[in-house]
């Protein structure tokens, strides 16, 4: 069994979820010793794309007329891309046309959460469906306080500051305006935002608010992985406030290295994520800014072992098993809808 690993315009995208989330997949298979490839001129079984770009859409065709099987991750929905960048409210019911057209090319459909296959189930796509983690390595994402260390003496904080940080793209659904008044009303605190979007790409609201200028506002734009282990680690909270997610593996990187996690009480979270068993949860403007101050003040106990049990189950290892575990069904026609 070979199977092709897809993402078109990678370059483009590995700074993104989508990116990661291939990234993820190579590294799944490896630890099981499943053969991969990511070039589709290569002699393959499985197709297994992530993007869904009109390349994309050509290979998936090509691959159903040779006789592969074909498996189209859904990372993407109408409802993650609006509230995005420029025009993509108005523009958003045609990418839900494009999506079905596309996800429905695939003799299977991936997705990472029930939550995300619900809403695709909704979609009326006549394909099987199963969810399945981007997973996280915790091999790498391991808490590291020397790294939290450099990362403070990097970028200018003391040792008794306290770190509120965020990542993800300059975009009003991640919750950057949130963040950006936070900071306003929280002086006493640092607010450290992990993450770039061309600023030609979004709204006037996100571009002003990345040009706000605050003593203890940063916008230090993408951070490579070594650095983040130190951002994670030197954190005193991890601030989650997105308003839709498929997944979120920023906030599984977050569980894995204990970092204190608040987040936006959105449905994708509503059974994995419990208020105060393994994270700490929000409805409001109000209760987040006074849950920041809790957490960061050690009026709310920690729930970082708690939040590691979660990152724990979503272990990359686990995650190629069940991606073996799919290809084998998929290739013995195993899979109805």
């Amino acid at each position: 069994m070979k199977v092709l690993i897809h993402a078109d315009k990678m370059k483009a995208i590995e700074k993104s979820g989508v990116g990661r989330a291939t990234i993820h997949q190579k590294e799944a298979l490896k630890l099981v010793g499943v053969d991969y490839t990511t070039d589709p001129k290569d002699d393959y079984d499985i197709a297994h794309i992530n993007t869904i770009f009109p390349e994309s859409y050509a290979l998936s065709k090509k691959a159903k007329k040779m006789g592969k099987k074909v498996i189209l991750h859904a990372h993407s929905t109408e409802e993650d891309f609006r509230n995005s960048f420029l025009l993509s409210n108005q523009v958003a019911p045609a990418f839900k046309v494009w999506l079905k057209k596309i996800y429905s090319q695939g003799d299977l459909i991936l997705t990472p959460t029930p939550y995300s296959k619900r809403l695709l189930e909704n979609y009326g796509l006549e394909k099987p469906i199963i969810a399945i983690s981007n997973g996280i390595d915790l091999k790498k994402f391991k808490r590291d306080e020397k790294k939290g260390q450099l990362f403070r003496k990097k970028y200018g904080f003391k040792k008794d500051d306290k770190i509120v940080i965020s990542v993800g793209l300059w975009i009003q659904r991640k919750g950057i305006l949130d963040f950006v008044k936070l900071a306003s009303e929280m002086p006493e605190y640092e607010f450290f935002w992990c993450g770039y979007t061309n600023l030609n790409t979004v709204d006037s609201k996100v571009r002003q608010a990345i040009k706000t200028k605050l003593p203890n506002l940063h916008f230090p734009g993408y951070i490579k992985r070594d650095d983040m282990i130190g951002a994670y680690s030197a954190a005193n909270l991890f601030l989650f406030a997105t308003y839709e997610e498929t997944e979120g593996i920023v906030l599984l990187e977050a569980l894995a290295m204990k970092t204190p996690i608040l987040v936006r009480d959105i449905p994708i979270y509503e059974k994995w994520l419990e208020d105060g068993k393994n994270v700490y949860k929000f409805k409001t403007y109000n209760e987040m800014k006074s849950k920041t101050k809790d957490i960061l003040e050690g009026n709310l106990p920690s729930l970082v072992d708690e939040g590691y049990l979660v990152a724990k189950q979503r272990d990359i290892y686990q995650i190629g098993l069940q991606l073996k575990q799919i290809y084998e069904d998929l290739l013995e026609d195993k899979i109805k809808l």
